[in-house]
């Protein structure tokens, strides 16, 4: 499973595609969840942009998603909070939403 609610905050697994035509949510693949974003990964550029990106799609503030584990890597864990909606298309329990 690629997702993880602890209390309020959700976790996901993800699956970075950097340089990609557009950003999106592909849906989950295997373990994780597969996310193309535009920027290139150089100088952290693709991380802001997949923060600023998740935040938009969550209906959160960027300081409420944060990357836990993997910054330099395509493989991330990413923690949310605070959000509002759930994407289409991803098939989570809606009912912790604050």
């Amino acid at each position: 499973m690629y997702y993880r609610w602890e209390q309020e905050a959700l976790y996901l697994d993800c699956s970075i595609q950097p340089k990609s035509n557009e950003d999106r949510i592909v849906g989950p693949v295997g373990e994780s969840l597969k996310i193309r974003i535009c920027a290139a990964p150089t100088d952290g550029k693709a991380n802001k942009q997949l923060i600023r990106f998740l935040a938009k799609k969550f209906h959160t503030k960027q300081t409420a998603t944060t990357i836990v584990n993997g910054q330099t890597n395509r493989h991330k864990r990413l923690c949310i909070k605070k959000l509002l909606t759930i994407p289409d298309g991803l098939d989570m329990v809606e009912d912790r939403l604050t």
